[in-house]
């Protein structure tokens, strides 16, 4: 009788965790869903909703390394929620499971993207490379290309000073502004592949 009396409150206890649920939609660990992506990609309005409703999901997603700039996505993904969140990590987030629909966007609206990020351990760094003569916001996914040569000049100008941090990051040094904030469009002769930058604002 006892033991089955123990067997009893671990299933009471097994129970109550799988039902309980996290985060502001309420969702319970290892949960499915289905969510909207958006064209945005790495944007300062990047939203990413929970469907069918379209409400915010209240958590980053994970793993969705096939997405491409300019396209909207409806995927599958699984809602995790982590006992013992890493160091400076969430403690919930969604990881990436299935594409169930790819559709190319149409708009042609600017929005803007920031080229300083600040991290919780290094501060703040430039999100800009270079590769022959072609500016990179991250490394072989998303190209900047430039709508006139005042804003190539620039380019390059956050260029050298990306190269004097590396050649001097012992030493500490940091980007010479505080923000950039660059308003761009959707690529039309390397859609997928680049944002257009039309103009560049520098934060002091």
């Amino acid at each position: 009788m006892k033991n089955l009396f123990i067997l009893l409150i671990a299933f009471v206890f097994v129970s109550c965790k799988k039902s309980e649920r996290y985060g502001p939609l309420n969702l319970k660990n290892g949960q499915e869903v289905e969510l909207l992506v958006s064209p945005r990609y790495a944007s300062d309005n990047d939203p990413l909703l929970k469907l069918p409703d379209q409400v915010d999901a209240g958590a980053s997603l994970w793993g969705f390394d096939q997405r491409e700039p300019g396209y909207t996505y409806r995927i599958k993904a699984r809602f995790n929620r982590d006992e013992v969140p890493l160091q400076d990590g969430p403690e919930y987030y969604f990881v990436f499971e299935k594409i169930i629909s790819k559709a190319q966007y149409k708009g042609t609206e600017p929005f803007t993207v920031q080229l300083i990020t600040n991290y919780a351990v290094g501060g703040p760094a430039i999100r800009l490379n270079k590769t022959g003569t072609d500016y990179y916001m991250i490394p072989d996914k998303l190209q900047l290309t430039y709508a006139n040569s005042t804003v190539q000049g620039q380019l390059e100008e956050i260029w050298l000073n990306v190269q004097e941090i590396r050649a001097n990051w012992q030493k500490g040094q940091r980007p010479k502004w505080k923000g950039i904030k660059a308003t761009v469009v959707q690529d039309p002769q390397k859609f997928g592949k680049a944002y257009l930058v039309q103009q560049l604002q520098f934060i002091d």
